[in-house]
């Protein structure tokens, strides 16, 4: 059955991977990205591209589209510091007005692109959907904004909801992977290590109470995290997204009707250290990648694990390709690509 999405921040890293699964099941996308952040080149051939802001999907946004999925929001922690601003007028504003246009088009179907950020420093690991949500940023803090204004719209409205609260994302989906100015991401900054971007890659801290001494953190391949979004969907629609036959209760798991709205953590829950990464980098690329010791940066836990329960029973969703070694493999790909093609613009 097809159906017709609007996939905000369609042209972003996250947002595009998911925007081409959408169209390799056959469904109709409409991506609206402002390229504050996104590229029009990873905007998913087929799809219709609209370069506006959220703050002005009431435009675009009709009764013929059966669903969103949410992914435009400013997302670097460093910057929503100096600039919190930016963040709640963006991340807060914006998804207050795309409500407003969902409500007013009569569209009754959300995904929400969350994250983890949202339980700043945890109490316990793996963390649970249930954990005490203390971001440790404005960017988190503005997520988490998001998530309280969601449910309010799903009780009061009628609204069918689901947030992923997503972990460390990494890897790439054939040409579509990830590329951020600046870049924060930890897998990204050591193959620019490994291309002779930069010089060696920064390990903030080795005295963690963790196997060798550095931070742990929970890596999920974008391709996994594509298919949760469609499993979302399915729980909304009967299988649409997906398409698996419409029943009572979905191929993916129990159903979200009207009114609710379910937040699900997405991680392998299995924990990779700083060295671990920089290490299967090493091995994948067969480059050296060196290191340079430097202080803890602040707020840095030491583990962050998810407990990814809630979207396997609700969802039915298992990670795929939890291997680290594939997650970087397919990041490297991408690497080589997008620094070949630069190299061929400059010539």
């Amino acid at each position: 059955m097809t159906q017709r999405y609007l996939v905000t921040g369609g042209a972003g890293y996250v947002g595009s991977v998911v925007a081409a699964h959408l169209l390799e099941r056959g469904h109709r996308v409409t991506v609206l990205d402002d390229l504050s952040t996104g590229f029009a080149e990873a905007v998913p051939e087929g799809a219709e591209f609209v370069e506006g802001r959220i703050q002005d999907a009431a435009r675009w946004l009709d009764g013929s589209y059966d669903g969103v999925l949410h992914f435009a929001a400013f997302s670097q922690v460093g910057e929503s510091v100096v600039r919190p601003e930016k963040y709640w007028e963006n991340n807060v504003g914006g998804t207050m007005a795309l409500l407003a246009a969902m409500r007013a088009a009569g569209v009754r179907k959300l995904v929400f692109s969350s994250t983890a950020a949202t339980y700043g420093e945890p109490d316990t690991v793996p963390i649970p959907e249930t954990a005490p949500t203390t971001p440790t940023s404005p960017y988190g803090a503005t997520k988490l904004a998001v998530d309280h204004m969601i449910g309010g719209e799903c009780a009061a409205h009628g609204l069918a909801a689901v947030s992923l609260r997503y972990f460390n994302v990494a890897g790439a989906y054939g040409a579509l992977g990830e590329r951020h100015a600046p870049e924060s991401h930890l897998i990204p900054l050591v193959l620019q290590v490994a291309l002779g971007r930069r010089e060696a890659i920064s390990v903030y801290g080795e005295d963690y109470p963790t196997p060798d001494g550095t931070c742990v953190r929970d890596y999920i391949h974008v391709a996994d995290l594509a298919e949760a979004h469609l499993l979302a969907l399915d729980a909304m629609t009967g299988g649409a997204a997906t398409g698996a036959p419409a029943t009572d209760t979905t191929a993916a798991g129990d159903s979200v009707p009207a009114g609710e709205h379910l937040i699900c953590n997405l991680g392998n829950g299995n924990g990779f250290s700083v060295r671990e990464v920089v290490e299967t980098v090493r091995k994948v690329t067969g480059h050296p990648v060196p290191e340079i010791t430097a202080p803890r940066r602040a707020g840095d836990p030491a583990v962050l694990v998810a407990s990814a329960e809630a979207a396997r029973e609700r969802l039915g969703w298992t990670p795929s390709r939890p291997d680290l070694a594939d997650v970087v493999a397919d990041a490297w790909a991408f690497a080589r690509r997008t620094a070949t093609r630069d190299e061929e613009g400059r010539a």
